[in-house]
């Protein structure tokens, strides 16, 4: 390959401004985990039933992918041993389905394991550790279980010797084409893993992992969710062209990765990006960022009508010179024209072979020959993609230069992201072994990762608990409303309140701990061994019961009967409920109960005056004495306000804080007296593996008034705290989402 010249742009360094470039340099750092019984790397024990059922689904993928499935369903004397080997397939059994569900359930429900008991250890490069052992186990499994495919075809076709040639002949075949096509049938099914790894992580790990952790800039979770991730050195001409640019594989190939690169590198150095572009470090750092590509040349299409364009414009000529130097820039555009042509000619012809018949007479030769003898295919596609090449000139030359900086860039990016999870994974040491098992476990070195199902059962010790009551506003004037009119209050509370909530207390494993005419008081264990994340449930529950009454206030104003109004008080204890025995019933001692009661409770004196305000909020807090009055005893002196909102105790608050991330918002909103300061906190919860909903949580601080006209006279010192039920409170903050997220 010639010397590629360094070339400067001919316009002087002060007509355009220096391109700002981003850069990015992908790195998968593990802190505060025990190194294992070798003492290098970590170990790793994965759940036995994912383990399974995974190798048989990867056996299933393969199978289906490798048009194999026939000759493992045979209906052959020997086969009934090489089926349960399999997975109990029946011979009668037409195809093998890999269910793509059912691997996307496997990985999910293991994954979202991991993620629980990195946040209840507080170290997310536990999450990491796990997420790095599936992918080595994946890859792993991916070549053993093709061998494993191919053994039991062998079986197969051993039992047709002798007996129904024509059939076996037809298997044989087909077990020779899948052999051949060994790198296909990987690529195929590495690609299928590869897309339910992507899509669990966008349905359910990013977000759970957020609401657990919040945002985790220093771990690069990009790294596993890459193309490239199941591939040999993330080269592979069919994903490339599909998916980036194929580059040349073979040594002749001009446009190769390397010599591509330094064609890359030498063109960020021609420009004026100072000192740094002399630094390999930080050019690899640019060549890792495709924004750049926008950024230097748009995409091969500036705008000469503003002087930033007439920069990109220069750079782009400058890169296409480069190119031209380089004698690449034909390989470039026969790149792009050769991908409608791999599902016509290929594999029968091989996929490079191809693309440099598109822009060497020789080559062509060759390829058209190929064809010619194949006899049922026609060249018509290769000689119509030979002209386009040799006739691409001017602005459509440049405009390929442009893409293909920027599919280069993300090719390059890739590549290195593949680069620094290989280095991490050699940091993973997967335990298959029962005695190094235990011998890892008892020097306390081991992470095991195992489905719910399997986790060891631990004693039904309550560590902490939650009660939320949900009290019924002006229950006695509505039962007298309802009994006026002939009808029965019992049935109303039962049928638009209580009934609804029950159906819901399994969803968030809640529990009812008492029951009254106009309230209900529910509690929400933490037991040992499993997430603790009962505070934000119960926030959650709390929004979805007043969701639930204002959904059935709008069918009871249209039949002409009273709306129901509610408050709902959260309280937490950092201990275990107490119990005392009525017969054969438990009755729960807990302070909890009585502070809850508090919390939910709404005076009639605040009522209304807030309502006049017409407030987005639903709960307020109004000392009528000073702090200094009040001492120790500030609750007795407390006027609350609590219609159809959600208060919990600065306790239930500070516990919130812990389980899930909690981001700081903004809204503007009308302030008490002009001066209320407050705060808002958005976060998300996760109910259920993929289940997620949005919070908003308000801190306030409590005012201090004269209980004879309500008048203000100062900001004490304490403050209460109010998980938001307005929806147009979610609206405003852009999380119309939350109540479906």
């Amino acid at each position: 390959m010639p010397r590629i010249p360094i070339f400067k742009l001919g316009h002087g360094p002060d007509q355009f401004d220096r391109p700002v470039l981003s850069s990015y340099t992908p790195q998968l750092t593990l802190e505060g985990l025990s190194a294992g019984v070798d003492n290098l790397r970590h170990d790793v024990y994965l759940s036995p039933k994912f383990v399974e059922q995974m190798r048989l689904q990867i056996a299933r993928l393969i199978a289906r992918h490798g048009d194999v499935e026939r000759v493992l369903t045979s209906d052959t004397p020997t086969f009934a041993t090489a089926g349960r080997a399999f997975g109990n397939l029946k011979p009668a059994q037409a195809r093998m389905k890999s269910e793509p569900a059912e691997i996307k359930t496997l990985l999910t429900k293991l994954q979202v394991a991991a993620l629980s008991r990195a946040k209840a250890e507080h170290n997310i490069s536990v999450d990491l550790l796990a997420r790095l052992a599936v992918i080595k186990f994946l890859r792993a499994e991916l070549v053993g279980q093709f061998a494993q495919v191919l053994e039991r075809c062998r079986i197969t076709l051993r039992s047709y010797e002798g007996i129904r040639q024509h059939t076996g002949l037809e298997l044989r075949e087909r077990v020779a084409a899948f052999q051949v096509g060994k790198k296909a049938v990987l690529r195929k099914a590495g690609q299928d893993l590869f897309q339910s790894l992507q899509e669990i992580e966008k349905e359910t790990l990013a977000r759970m992992r957020r609401s657990l952790f919040g945002d985790t800039p220093g771990t690069d979770y990009r790294l596993f969710i890459n193309r490239l991730v199941f591939t040999d050195d993330g080269r592979d001409d069919y994903i490339n062209a599909d998916h980036y640019v194929m580059l040349g594989n073979w040594d002749r190939d001009p446009d190769r990765f390397p010599q591509m690169r330094e064609v890359a590198g030498s063109f960020l150095q021609s420009l004026d990006l100072g000192p740094a572009a002399k630094d390999p470090g930080a050019v690899d750092g640019w060549l890792n960022s495709p924004d750049n590509a926008q950024e230097l040349v748009a995409g091969g299409a500036p705008d000469p009508s503003t002087g930033h364009g007439l920069a990109q414009e220069a750079r782009l000529a400058l890169w296409v010179k480069l190119l031209e130097e380089a004698r690449v820039m034909e390989h470039v555009i026969a790149s792009y024209e050769v991908m409608p042509l791999l599902s016509e000619y290929s594999p029968r012809i091989n996929a490079q072979q191809l693309k440099n018949g598109l822009v060497s007479r020789e080559e062509c030769n060759r390829v058209e020959k190929l064809i010619r003898q194949h006899g049922r295919l026609s060249a018509d596609s290769l000689f119509a993609a030979v002209g386009r090449v040799s006739g691409c000139h001017g602005p459509d030359r440049a405009k390929i230069a442009g893409r293909f900086l920027r599919d280069f860039l993300r090719y390059h990016r890739d590549l290195r992201r593949l680069e620094a999870l290989n280095s991490a994974l050699d940091s993973v040491n997967l335990i298959g072994n029962e005695k190094l098992r235990e011998l890892s476990s008892v020097n306390g070195t081991l992470y095991e990762f195992l489905l719910p199902d399997e986790q060891r059962p631990t004693e039904e010790k309550v560590l902490h608990h939650v009660i939320i009551k949900a009290d019924i506003r002006d229950s006695t004037r509505l039962t007298r409303s309802l009994m006026d009119r002939g009808l029965n209050p019992a049935s109303y509370f039962s049928l638009n309140f209580f009934e609804p909530v029950y159906k819901l207390l399994p969803k968030y494993k809640a529990m009812k701990v008492f029951l009254e005419g106009d309230a209900m008081i529910l509690a929400l264990l933490e037991k040992e061994g499993e997430p603790e994340l009962a505070v934000s449930r119960a926030c959650v529950l709390a929004r979805e019961m007043l969701d639930i009454v204002r959904g059935y206030n709008h069918l009871l104003e249209r039949a002409g009967l009273p709306p129901l109004e509610l408050g709902i008080g959260i309280s937490y204890q950092d201990s275990a409920p107490l119990y005392l025995m009525a017969g054969e019933q438990r009755i729960m001692i807990s302070d909890a109960l009585n502070e809850s009661d508090r919390l939910s409770s709404c005076n009639k004196r605040a009522r209304k005056a807030v309502e006049r305000l017409e407030s987005l909020f639903n709960v307020y807090a109004f000392q009528t004495v000073s702090d200094a009055d009040a001492g120790e005893n500030a609750d007795d002196f407390m006027m609350s306000y609590n219609l159809n909102g959600i208060r919990i105790s600065p306790a239930a608050f500070a516990k919130l804080q812990k389980e899930i991330s909690l981001e700081p918002r903004h809204l503007d909103a009308p302030a008490l007296w002009g001066s209320e300061r407050y705060r808002l906190h958005s976060g998300l919860v996760a109910v259920g593996s993929d289940i997620f909903r949005k919070i908003v949580v308000r801190e306030s601080q409590i005012p201090q008034i004269d209980p004879r006209n309500s008048s203000f006279k100062g900001w004490t010192d304490r403050a209460y705290y109010e998980v938001c039920s307005n929806p147009a409170i979610y609206a405003m903050l852009g999380e119309e989402g939350a109540a479906g997220v």
